[in-house]
């Protein structure tokens, strides 16, 4: 493997993170490769190794079995991941209970990215990541994306690289450290570590590895299935509510961003009123919020108390309802999910070769945000959505975020709210459309669509009670703490572009 040493620039300090994370979502300049040259260099990591994922019959998983007394499938070792089975009681929505399988993997893995300046602009150390169940087996993924069995070599391989800038941070300067959650319909209570860390050190750039802007980024995150769910999560959780911005008006906010990066003045939406424009404001300013801090927290413990979830872990041979053949574990009516086998070769990997169980979905889903420009700010229209696998019951999530499939024969009252109005929404307000996959390394080829919408002005701005309005600066400072944003909010987040 080629390791090239990167050239060292002068660098400058910002006078917060969150202005030099700023600074690096308006700035596509990069003095290591622009666009077109990132999607050259992109596809030829992709045809650069070896990728090989076949479905198996779970007689065939290697170090991979189901108990005699549970049925539960875990491997060898104790360690990665088991699927088992829960048995879920609550007083919300049409069901009030059900069994299912869910994956049970209680060590708490990283997702980490490294960053460091190059001329005064934050750049973020990206890899073209393989895993199995990838749309196109290599999206762009965080500098570090490990589970703990992987980083402490359960399965005997190498360890990550750049794992020692997260483990050893002496020279470095953290950004972000949080424990996010992670799909609460298919994990039982997930997390991981999401870091941002910047260094002052030289780094060594492996052939699988780029420096990107924070607006680079962005920009392939409007692509489809091009940047991984990790990465977008980890990508979510930046702020950008400088003290120095927050009180500014329109007019000032949009004098003061221009006057933060004079090279890239022309890039920066000049229109106030441009949607982009907007979701800088939001992002930044702390003025025209609907509902204040406290508000919002009391609105969230409440909804918590009439709520109810109860959850027990069951063998999953108990699970009613799910069918097991020699290949797949599925629901009888064909609807959600079901649990396969695979056979992995990947030539990049830490091990070359291994075989695993997935969850491959059954349907499509979408994911989508309404939004409403309210009180001179754009907010976002959230749901409070009560999932299986939640630590505490509720998570900050999309307006919409469901199987759209599961639900083509329900009757009205029974269809999640708002989703027949996103399905049916005119074009000319879709303000952002992609093909998002889930995470590669538990999810078979999963890919939901992604939506931010604008509502009509005739939009009420009244409604149900598990939701409310929220401008992205608040829902940002909700992400800085666990288990208020749930995964599918928090990705959907990294789609907004600033320029």
């Amino acid at each position: 493997m080629n390791i090239k040493r990167q050239p060292q620039y002068n660098t400058k300090s910002s006078t917060s993170k969150e202005l030099d994370f700023l600074i690096s979502a308006l700035s596509e300049r990069n003095p290591f490769m622009d666009f077109p040259a990132f999607l050259d260099w992109f596809e030829k990591r992709r045809s650069a190794h070896l990728f090989n994922v076949e479905k198996i019959s779970f007689e065939d998983l290697d170090q991979w079995s189901f108990g005699t007394s549970t049925g539960n499938l875990r491997h060898a070792s104790g360690k990665f991941f088991t699927i088992e089975g829960i048995l879920v009681e609550t007083n919300v929505g049409p069901i009030s209970q059900w069994s299912q399988p869910i994956i049970n993997q209680p060590e708490i893995g990283i997702l980490g990215i490294l960053t460091k300046k190059f001329n005064g602009v934050l750049h973020f150390l990206m890899q073209a990541k393989m895993e199995p169940g990838n749309i196109g087996f290599v999206q762009l993924g965080p500098t570090v994306q490990a589970t703990r069995s992987n980083f402490t070599q359960v399965h005997l391989g190498k360890a990550p690289p750049y794992l020692e800038y997260f483990f050893n941070k002496s020279s470095s300067n953290i950004l972000i450290d949080t424990l996010q959650s992670e799909q609460g319909g298919r994990f039982l209570f997930k997390r991981n570590r999401n870091i941002i860390i910047e260094t002052s050190r030289e780094v060594e750039l492996l052939d699988d590895y780029c420096w990107l802007t924070l607006a680079q980024i962005h920009k392939l995150i409007s692509k489809d299935n091009m940047v991984n769910m990790d990465a977008r999560s980890v990508l979510a959780s930046i702020p950008f509510a400088a003290s120095e911005l927050k009180n500014l008006d329109s007019i000032n906010l949009n004098l003061a961003l221009k006057k933060l990066d004079a090279v890239n003045a022309s890039k920066i939406p000049t229109d106030m009123e441009s949607f982009h424009s907007r979701v800088i404001k939001s992002a930044v300013s702390s003025r025209g919020v609907l509902h204040d801090s406290g508000e919002v927290i009391s609105w969230f413990t409440e909804l918590k108390v009439c709520y109810e979830l109860n959850v027990e872990r069951i063998p999953l041979k108990f699970v009613k309802g799910w069918l097991k053949t020699e290949n797949q574990i599925y629901h009888e009516k064909k609807k959600y999910f079901s649990v396969i086998a695979i056979a992995v070769q990947a030539s990049n990997r830490e091990v070359k070769k291994w075989t695993q169980p997935l969850i491959k979905p059954q349907g499509s889903g979408l994911i989508a945000y309404i939004t409403k420009n309210i009180n001179g700010i754009l907010h976002f229209l959230i749901q409070a959505k009560v999932e299986p696998g939640n630590f505490d019951i509720i998570e900050m999530a999309p307006t919409v975020q469901c199987i759209t499939d599961s639900y083509e024969q329900d009757q009205p009252e029974e269809r999640p709210v708002f989703l027949d109005y996103i399905l049916n929404i005119s074009p000319e307000k879709i303000r952002s459309s992609t093909m998002q996959s889930e995470e590669g390394g538990r999810f078979y080829k999963e890919s939901n669509r992604c939506l931010i919408v604008e509502a009509d002005d005739d939009f009420s701005l009244e409604v149900p009670k598990n939701f409310i309005w929220l401008t992205l600066s608040q829902i940002k400072e909700f992400i800085k703490y666990n288990n208020y944003v749930n995964v599918e909010g928090r990705c959907l987040l990294s789609s907004l572009r600033f320029i």
